[in-house]
């Protein structure tokens, strides 16, 4: 692969039109958007991307339409986790021949391997494709199923291709841990957002963050004066960020930053049911972040 798997990678929304069908022009349109901003890699069919309600020809076809309207210009590392090894192999082959650079695979989710068929499944997955591998840890959406840190270091040694791990655990010790142990070139991606700079700080390789579809260029300028020594830039970019990584509270994931896209005046649309629309209430909270922010007018 010719693009480095680190900085600012965005976990792109799916937009829908107002009968809930994937609007693929949106999703063009926010794709360059985010190129545009600055942003390092695309991150399309992840949880902000509601993969959970994605049909399997759904998230191909968005796999597809996101590496054509790249054209290369960053790298594209969809997900392609399911709750089988069989369905996962499936989109990870189909996300390589579209020419995806790289995939991320979140954990099985609603049953509960072990480590053990942890291991094999993610060992499957690599061995049926040649393009690199990251895992992908969210134990708050997936009933606590994630890779251990002992997990992460056999996979990182014994499966070539087992390239990294996205962890959205929040836990900055158990990240520390996971750098710590695995080799140097095993690429540790941050996967929230109020702790860019702390795992940047232990070696993360970067963070895939949902706010970035909505502040691209505040995350993308945490990770920027980081790596030219800017600590106190990138701290105070860091803080800037939290507002808005804090307003996810005010609806039930992940319809806050479609909302805040919708206000920016790009085509997210709502999010698919049962998840609805903030209250005007809720929007107009989440307005207020977005005028204190200076992302958009008052």
């Amino acid at each position: 692969m010719g693009k480095p798997i680190e900085g600012i990678i965005t976990a792109v929304v799916t937009p829908y039109d107002k009968n809930e069908n994937v609007d693929e022009g949106g999703f063009r349109k926010i794709i360059n958007y985010l190129i545009d901003s600055g942003v390092n890699g695309l991150f399309p069919v992840g949880s902000q991307g509601e993969f959970f309600v994605l049909t399997k020809e759904e998230k191909k076809r968005l796999i597809k339409v996101a590496v054509e309207e790249t054209r290369g210009r960053v790298f594209v590392m969809p997900n392609t986790g399911a709750i089988s090894t069989r369905e996962s192999i499936e989109l990870s082959q189909y996300a390589e021949r579209a020419g995806a650079d790289c995939i991320s695979v979140i954990t099985p989710f609603y049953i509960s391997p072990t480590q053990e068929e942890l291991y094999q499944h993610f060992k499957a997955i690599c061995q049926s494709v040649k393009i690199p591998v990251l895992g992908y840890n969210n134990p708050g959406r997936t009933g606590g199923v994630a890779l251990t840190p002992a997990t992460l270091v056999r996979l990182a040694n014994e499966v070539p291709n087992f390239a990294g791990i996205k962890d959205s655990s929040g836990d900055l010790t158990q990240v520390a841990e996971m750098i710590r142990l695995c080799p140097p070139d095993f690429k540790v991606i941050m996967g929230r957002d109020t702790l860019i700079y702390g795992a940047l700080i232990h070696g993360a390789a970067g963070a895939i963050a949902a706010t970035s579809n909505v502040a691209p260029k505040l995350v993308v300028g945490i990770y920027r004066a980081f790596k030219q020594g800017d600590y106190e830039k990138a701290r105070e970019y860091q803080r800037k960020l939290a507002p808005l990584r804090i307003a996810f509270g005010l609806g039930s994931f992940p319809v806050v930053v479609k909302e805040a896209l919708t206000m920016m005046g790009l085509p997210a649309g709502r999010c698919r049911g049962p998840i609805q629309p903030l209250s005007a209430e809720k929007k107009a909270s989440l307005r207020t972040i977005l005028v204190e922010m200076g992302i958009i007018a008052k």
